[in-house]
């Protein structure tokens, strides 16, 4: 027993050490990292012979949980629910049409029996898009495009799984009802979302309960691993127990974080993905066989060739009904790729299937490896050539300068240090000083010259800097209690006020981040100000030049349910007048004109005028005020 846990000990070792090697030179190349974990874990089982037994529930109930669970919690409701009808309908109708043609085709090629080739499209119909998501991100790609691709992957992992074990049901026994399977697709799909969000709701409720970072933490990671648990016990859809669970604990859950709670569990769910994800993309290599894709050629082709088609038809078809923009689809469709789902149904089909098992399994072997290597590894062209993402070359200009800047200055500073440790005479330093700095001056007026051009990038440096400014003063804490200089309290108290400010991920806009003078009037009141989303900026600017700090926190609601800004405004003493009188002149009331409603139903054929815009403003006291 000591001898087997020291291997699983060291195979978990190696495969990590190799992960992290493969991260390193990812980054070095530029290439994608679960990409280069295939292509790792191909060579090793290629050239080194390294054989790791990998089975389906390796996968299922230890590997997936972790990414479902981690997608979902950050995965914004606010986000989803806009596109929610075309994801669904994606993850659903789109997995149940992609089994169905896949199927056919297969049938029709290989002259596969249909109930094995309808398993088989079953098996390949969930995407796996973690690779393409992880590529947006670095390369800028709408928001909205990124949430689709990954909401319909993580419902239609579930929705596959549940046709899979149906499927499969008919494929052993030779029976089949329409009727009882649709209701079996219900209860399981249903049962899985029911039994997530009651074990989601539980949690959420001890979370609110419970301000304790660590064990708030391990509620997570319970709650992620035991509703796949209980959803398999009771027959229902574990995936879909967890996805459920992570999306309402994530949208609900943070609320009655603390702060630090709230960075601790971000950061420990992200390791953990990053795990899982290392691990999969890196046994997916080494489990497929080169030689044995090659002698199934055909198979593997036509498995491919069916894949296509498949997912092109029920992306163009959905995309369209659901005025997904035609960019977006070829995106979509070319970025359906397969993985870790589609391995482990292939490793969890019976033995007693026969010959026909080991075709399956080939086939889908060679899908996976064709999407992640061919689909993945060409998505960067693909965005570049349909022009979606991108840089910005504002941003870019903004790069150059600034990094000129910062190496003239590096230089500036290295010769005066040469010039003041003798290494260079005076004469040289006199010549060569006046030079360097006009030179520095030059370069820095282009920096400054391209922020005041371009807000956004000024909002964005200003961001930067007051990140960079929190995480020292963290850093400093830490220290301090650390050499036992402050108490556990006093570190708690004043950690969770940088974490507060830390984890507010709300934008910085030029002029709201302002540097009070020592001999400032003291911050005597705080005002808080809901005003519309056209007049946030204006305020802003007006409120800088009365030297008034103000912390921007997005809000909505009021009669129309639009998008407003709450502004928090330390107000200095004796300037309470001047900044009501901002406020009043700078959010104007307007009129707008909506369809008015008989009984909540019918819509008369007069509009009916409503009144918004304004200031809504509140005044507190303030003992004490603080900048962290």
């Amino acid at each position: 027993m000591t001898h087997e846990i020291i291997f699983i000990e060291e195979v978990v070792i190696s495969l990590l050490t190799v992960a992290v090697l493969v991260g390193i030179f990812s980054q070095r190349l530029r290439m994608p990292y679960t990409l280069g974990l295939v292509l790792i874990g191909l060579a090793l089982a290629i050239f080194a012979e390294v054989r790791v037994h990998l089975t389906s529930e390796l996968i299922l109930g230890v590997l997936l949980p972790p990414l479902l669970f981690e997608a979902a919690f950050h995965m914004r409701w606010e986000d989803l629910r806009r596109d929610l009808g075309v994801i669904l309908s994606l993850a659903v109708v789109g997995v149940m049409a992609a089994t169905v043609v896949v199927g056919g085709v297969v049938h029709y090629g290989l002259k596969m029996a249909l109930p094995a080739a309808l398993v088989f499209g079953a098996l390949v119909a969930a995407t796996d898009p973690v690779a393409v998501v992880a590529l947006f991100r670095s390369l800028g790609a709408p928001k909205r495009l990124q949430i689709l691709l990954e909401g319909e992957s993580l419902f239609n992992d579930g929705t596959a799984i549940v046709a899979f074990a149906l499927l499969l049901g008919v494929l052993t026994t030779g029976q089949y009802d329409l009727t009882q399977g649709v209701v079996d697709f219900v209860r399981v799909a249903g049962g899985g979302v029911l039994i997530g969000g009651l074990l989601g709701a539980l949690a959420a409720g001890v979370i609110a309960r419970v301000d304790d970072h660590l064990l708030e933490t391990a509620l997570t990671a319970v709650l992620a691993y035991g509703a796949f648990l209980v959803g398999e016990q009771v027959h229902v859809s574990g995936v879909l127990a967890v996805v459920t669970a992570g999306l309402l604990v994530g949208n609900v859950g943070p609320r009655s974080m603390s702060p630090t709670t709230r960075i601790v569990v971000a950061n420990f769910w992200e390791f953990a993905a990053f795990l899982a994800n290392s691990f999969i993309f890196l046994l997916i290599g080494l489990q497929i066989r080169p030689e044995v894709l090659l002698a199934n050629w055909y198979a593997v082709g036509w498995a491919v060739v069916a894949v296509l088609v498949a997912r092109a038809l029920s992306v163009y078809t959905l995309g369209w009904l659901g005025k997904v923009p035609l960019a977006w689809r070829h995106v979509l469709q070319w970025g359906g790729l397969r993985g870790a789902v589609s391995l482990a149904l292939a490793l969890g089909l019976p033995e007693g299937l026969g010959p026909v098992r080991e075709q399956i399994q080939v086939m889908a072997f060679g899908v996976v490896l064709f999407t992640l290597l061919v689909q993945g590894g060409s998505m960067p062209w693909v965005l570049k050539l349909l022009r979606i993402g991108g840089r910005d070359e504002t941003r870019e200009e903004f790069e150059k300068h600034h990094a000129r800047a910062v190496a003239a200055r590096a230089g500036y500073e290295y010769l005066q240090r040469a010039y003041r440790e003798g290494v260079i005479s005076a004469h040289t330093w006199k010549v060569l000083r006046p030079l360097l700095e006009h030179r520095n001056q030059r370069l820095q007026r282009q920096v400054e010259e391209l922020l005041q051009q371009h807000p956004p990038l000024q909002a964005e440096e200003l961001r930067k800097a007051r990140l960079e400014i929190l995480r020292a003063q963290r850093a400093a804490l830490q220290d301090l209690f650390q050499g036992g200089i402050i108490g556990e309290e006093t570190f708690s108290a004043l950690a969770s006020e940088v974490d507060a400010a830390l984890s507010d991920a709300l934008p910085a806009w030029p002029g709201m981040l302002l540097k009070r003078s020592p001999d400032a009037p003291p911050i005597r009141y705080l005002l808080m100000a809901i005003v519309q989303e056209r007049h946030p900026e204006a305020v802003a600017q007006a409120l800088e030049r009365l030297n008034v700090p103000v912390v921007p926190v997005e809000s909505s609601g009021g009669f129309l349910r639009r998008p407003n800004m709450t502004l928090l405004i330390g107000i200095p003493e004796g300037q309470e007048e001047e900044v009501v009188q901002v406020l009043r002149q700078t959010c104007r009331r307007r009129v707008e004109f909506v369809a008015e409603k008989v009984g909540g139903i019918l819509p008369l054929a007069r509009p009916k005028p409503v009144h918004v815009g304004g200031a809504t403003v509140f005044l507190f006291d303030l003992d004490d005020y603080i900048e962290i």
